[in-house]
């Protein structure tokens, strides 16, 4: 048997466990729609502020309800982004230490991501 017969007959090798991909399906498919109405929301916060100055930016994102979304907004984004990354970075990166490394910092790069979205999202909820 040659080594990729072996791939293909042990998908698990390459893909991880069945249930974590298909839970990365699912959670890709559902912050994929959510974006859709997250996008939504973003149109209309900015035609919200269009042509406000930057007062009124920190009075609309001082609203609580404002403020949560736009958190979900960037979480859900962050994970569809993570998400997405890993399926390039399993098609194209080749050999077992690249391909961890290579997801452990695209991991990395979706937290710092988002946790940099999110304080800056507090800062400007709070303190203007």
């Amino acid at each position: 048997m040659s080594i990729s017969e072996k791939t293909i007959a042990t998908p698990t090798t390459h893909y991880g466990k069945p249930s974590t991909a298909t839970w990365r399906f699912i959670v890709q498919r559902t912050t994929g729609l959510l974006n859709i109405f997250f996008t939504l929301y973003l149109i209309w916060v900015v035609l919200r502020l269009a042509g406000a100055d930057v007062a009124a930016m920190g009075e609309l994102l001082s609203n609580p309800i404002v403020t949560v979304v736009t958190g979900l907004l960037i979480i859900s984004s962050a994970i569809h982004m993570e998400i997405g990354m890993r399926e390039v970075i399993d098609d194209y990166v080749h050999g077992e230490g690249a391909l961890k490394a290579t997801l452990r910092l695209n991991t990395i790069v979706a937290v710092v991501v988002a946790a940099a979205a999110l304080v800056a999202l507090i800062k400007l909820a709070y303190w203007g």
